[in-house]
């Protein structure tokens, strides 16, 4: 495929390139004529690649993009996932480059060539991969499997509308496995494959004091404060050793076995090469685990914002009347996310000191899974990325969530395979997004090797 992708680099770059200009931001009202516009453009790439049909399916909330290929005689049936909604740009200030204006730049840290937008790599970059490896293997003859793919747009918000849709049209997604290229791996120096991903409970909080805003002069002192309340209920959330206090909480986790622990260590792990990345002097996490092991089997809770008062500038002494925060936690299979969210509610509500109240309005959430590394589906990528990487691909846990994915397991009966290629200085969710081209078109490859050897 490497001669394909050197003879077509101009225009997969201009296709590419027109999807990522489409500021399809999913968490925005306003955007809604985007969604739209992507999933059409996304239609026509689909025909243009070779698909029999593609069409956008009205869903309750953005559109769905489907797409199919059909080969007389097909061994099997690949259902291709992504989704094509981006992450908001915010804080365009630290943007060294429009985000939807993409640009082919250097990396600054080590001169190689990257792609620079929103959705560069989430999810548009690794969706483009797709696209391109199904072009060369029917333009090539070499295609003996059928294809089908499904783009959704609501991924970026917890997928609200998808599992709903898939029900509908569970006869339209028949196959035998789920293809996805929407996750990282482990280290520039060992490829990976996913093996699972947690799942996630996200809320949001508000503790309620006083009817109004008080002079924090005159009433400071004598009534709580909701902001003091709220970090303080806060900070009960975990105990000293790092373990969240929520009763409960770890009922479901199974503990890995010391095979499958050593089976995760194989993964490459440099303590001082992480803490240099992200500026740090030391990590913490939950005591007894190691960094990658709290990242992908263990369950974690963060709080994700927090607000109230007064925040702009200057000084305005007042003691709010309400706080809030946004909280996620972060779930390894066998806990659920409505359970996990029911435990959440109802020990945060026992916390609430009685000169406060508190109300827990759930966000967003979904369930986590596993597959397993005897598949047919897992040896097939693990072959294809050996033979593009030069290097056998080690199992790992995605610390990240996908909760649509687990929807899909339950409702299509078959599992999904995560064979994603972006790396930890892609910055995904963050200003200057990246992807390299050696990952883009690494990635191409080992899709194309991978319908080869499945």
């Amino acid at each position: 495929m490497k001669a394909y992708i050197e003879q077509n680099r101009e225009r997969f770059f201009e296709e590419l390139f027109s999807l990522l200009r489409i500021p399809s931001i999913s968490a925005k009202p306003e955007y809604k004529p985007d969604m739209y516009r992507c999933a059409r453009r996304l239609t026509e790439l689909l025909v243009a690649a070779g698909a029999d049909k593609a069409a956008v399916y009205e869903t309750k909330g953005n559109p769905v993009v489907y797409g199919v290929k059909t080969v007389p005689g097909a061994a099997k049936t690949v259902l291709v996932y992504g989704h094509y909604d981006v992450q908001p740009p915010e804080p365009l200030e630290k943007w060294r480059t429009d985000p939807f204006q993409p640009v082919l730049a250097k990396d600054p840290a080590t001169g190689e060539e990257a792609i620079y937008a929103r959705g560069a790599n989430d999810d548009k970059g690794q969706l483009f991969m797709h696209l391109k490896a199904f072009e060369f293997l029917l333009k090539k003859g070499l295609l003996r499997h059928n294809v089908k793919f499904i783009f959704e747009g609501e991924e970026e918000v917890g997928s609200p509308s998808l599992a709903a849709w898939a029900e509908e049209h569970k006869d339209l997604l028949k196959a035998d496995i789920i293809l996805v290229s929407d996750t990282t791996m482990i280290s520039e120096k060992v490829p990976s494959i996913n093996c699972g991903m947690r799942g996630l409970s996200y809320l949001e909080v508000t503790v309620t004091g006083p009817n109004k805003d008080l002079h924090s002069g005159h009433y400071g002192g004598a009534v709580a404060n909701p902001i003091n309340t709220l970090c303080a209920m806060i900070a009960s959330l975990h105990d000293a050793d790092g373990r969240v206090t929520v009763p409960g909480f770890y009922d479901d986790v199974v503990e890995l076995s010391a095979e499958d622990r050593a089976m995760l260590a194989r993964a490459p792990f440099d303590m001082d090469e992480y803490k240099a990345f992200l500026d740090i002097n030391e990590v913490k996490g939950e005591k007894g685990y190691t960094t990658l092991e709290r990242v992908g089997i263990r369950p974690c809770l963060d709080v994700c914002g927090i607000w109230g008062g007064y925040t702009g500038k200057g000084a305005k002494t007042v003691l709010p009347s309400t706080a809030h925060a946004k909280i996620s936690m972060r779930l390894v299979p066998n806990q659920t996310s409505a359970k996990i969210t029911e435990l959440f509610e109802k020990h945060f509500r026992a916390i609430c000191p009685p000169y406060a109240k508190v109300d827990v309005q759930p966000c967003e959430g979904g369930n986590g899974f596993l597959i397993p590394i005897t598949s047919d589906g897992y040896k097939a990528a693990a072959k294809a990325m050996a033979e593009v990487y030069g290097i056998e691909p080690v199992p790992s846990r995605g610390g990240g969530s996908i909760a649509v994915l687990a929807d899909l397991q339950r409702i299509l009966g078959i599992d999904p395979l995560l064979m994603g290629f972006g790396l930890e200085r892609d910055t995904i969710h963050s200003p200057n997004e990246s992807y390299l081209l050696r990952q883009l078109f690494a990635g191409m490859e080992s899709i194309a090797l991978f319908y080869q050897y499945y």
